[in-house]
């Protein structure tokens, strides 16, 4: 275990020390073997590919330093279960992983999402859909109407549990054998919120946006 803590090491502009010993005690939990390669490396937040033992995982893990903790709280002391959240950097970034799982422990119950495994502090960890599955921007649906109809059919299913994406795009939804799987979900918010709406609204025109062109 400790090679592969050292392994690790070689992401030292993406790891700061806190989130590799939140790695390593993860790995020594038994959630993951190894890391095996980095998928998305972004300001905010960075995605992975790892091992385990039931198979590959995903592993994200949002930056303490660069995040945007100013735009998250504003999203997230919108939502009802976090109306007592205090404006400090780790508590909302913390908070913000943990909404997330939530978020996916909820929507899996409606829609095909990736299913949590587990998080710890700003480290979220989730099935892998696919090797892993393109983003909808980079593969074209062989059927855009049809692709199309079954996200607005997944709008509406996450609805009735009450649950608003907030941050839906062709960035967030994967394209996996045709079928719409949708991804990020931290700033997915209670339907009660009062940005819901605002937020909703926002996600359908990003979707006609981006399907204008093939519908």
């Amino acid at each position: 275990m400790k090679k592969n803590k050292d392994e690790w090491k070689v992401y030292k502009n993406v790891f700061s020390e806190f989130s590799l010993r939140t790695l390593f005690k993860l790995s020594s939990e038994g959630h993951f073997e190894e890391l095996i390669s980095p998928i998305f490396i972004g300001k905010e937040a960075n995605i992975f590919s790892a091992s385990s033992k039931k198979g590959d995982i995903i592993i994200k893990i949002y930056r303490l330093e660069n995040c945007n903790f100013n735009k998250m709280y504003q999203y997230i002391s919108a939502d009802p279960r976090y109306k007592k959240i205090k404006r400090n950097r780790r508590d909302i970034i913390f908070n913000w992983t943990q909404r997330e799982f939530k978020n996916l422990m909820i929507a899996r119950e409606t829609i095909r999402v990736p299913t949590p495994i587990t998080f710890k502090n700003n480290i979220l960890l989730m099935e892998m859909i696919g090797k892993p599955a393109p983003m909808l921007k980079d593969h074209k649906p062989t059927n855009p109407k049809k692709f199309y109809e079954k996200i607005i059919d997944n709008m509406k299913k996450l609805r009735k549990k009450g649950l608003i994406h907030g941050d839906l795009s062709e960035f967030n939804i994967l394209n996996h054998e045709d079928e719409p799987i949708f991804i990020d979900f931290s700033q997915a918010t209670l339907s009660k919120a009062p940005n819901a709406e605002e937020l909703d609204i926002r996600d359908l025109k990003n979707i006609n946006r981006f399907f204008k062109k093939f519908l």
